[in-house]
């Protein structure tokens, strides 16, 4: 019997006013788990009609698309032509049919940007899946700085500006919105745009767009860049330790919070004794060897740490 606990949209059992509900596929039933009493009957199973074993087999079987999607200028809806040359059945198409076929891929490719906009659009979004790639920034993020370019696009934020500047504030925003940010430098290394540009692209949209992000702390940086350094989770717990301390001290007050980070894991990677040096640190945090030094010597004066150099 094919049975599935959860709530059903906060439904409640009319009997007990339990909310443990299980739904029953079998005999389309649903069921109360505490008393037994039958909340609904014959209810529409949403799955397929069919059973796959295998990747292949979920692919033939199933009648729909890929999933809408925000990275692509027509979000993924119009009908795309694999660049592999196989027909439906898995036949590789004959040599003689290929020329006709490269042709309506080309064809496929224009007629689907109709416009100025949706080209602009369409690079944009490429530029966008190029920087993530090369920083590694998983879909949900882009999917999320797709979003907010559309936006930005829609009140007309683009003009007098350019397409790869808004792309990188869109994907620097996307980052802090999900509490994974990454550096103004950092983006500006990926996608070879000057970081003063992207700075003020970006407090433009969220002037424009009331984004109201909330400012980046010290912690948001010390997993990211202990994992560029290699250093284990003992040494991101020390340096969290660390910036709680200055936190509580006020030390980080009104100080850049990659400093912060990337001191406190300095002075933490000595303390768990895997000592790495303030330029290998300031290569992956984009802050200076002075800047990390500076806030190094404050922490350790205020915190009593003795002399790491």
């Amino acid at each position: 019997m094919d049975k599935v606990e959860g709530n059903e949209s906060g439904k409640r059992c009319s009997e007990c006013n339990s909310e443990h509900l299980i739904r029953d596929y079998e005999r389309g039933e649903l069921i109360c788990n505490d008393c037994g009493m039958v909340v609904e009957d014959a209810f529409i199973d949403q799955g397929p009609e069919w059973r796959a074993f295998d990747t292949d087999q979920d692919d033939k079987r199933a009648r729909t698309g890929s999933p809408m999607t925000f990275l692509s200028h027509d979000k993924g809806l119009a009908t795309e032509i694999s660049w592999a040359n196989k027909d439906y059945y898995g036949k590789r198409i004959p040599h003689k049919n290929r020329a006709q076929i490269y042709r309506v891929r080309k064809w496929h490719q224009r007629i689907r940007v109709s416009n100025a906009a949706e080209r602009n659009l369409s690079l944009a979004l490429q530029m966008m899946n190029d920087y993530g790639a090369k920083m590694g920034i998983p879909k949900d993020i882009k999917e999320t700085a797709a979003l907010t370019y559309r936006k930005a696009v829609e009140k007309n934020l683009i003009r007098g500006r350019s397409i790869e500047s808004i792309v990188c504030a869109s994907i620097y925003a996307a980052c802090r919105m999900v509490n994974l940010p990454r550096t103004l430098d950092e983006i500006s290394k990926a996608s070879e745009v000057n970081k003063k540009k992207v700075g003020k692209a970006y407090r433009h949209l969220s002037k424009e767009l009331s984004l109201n992000l909330q400012p980046t702390t010290p912690f948001s940086y010390i997993a990211q860049f202990c994992s560029k350094l290699e250093l284990d989770k003992q040494a991101i717990m020390q340096a969290e330790e660390i910036v709680r301390k200055s936190n509580d001290m006020g030390i980080s007050s009104g100080k850049g919070p990659t400093g912060i980070a990337a001191a406190s894991i300095y002075i933490a990677s000595v303390l768990v004794g895997k000592p790495r040096t303030q330029k290998e640190i300031a290569r992956v945090s984009g802050v200076t060897e002075v800047t990390i030094r500076n806030r190094y010597k404050e922490i350790s004066k205020v915190l009593n740490i003795p002399g790491l150099d």
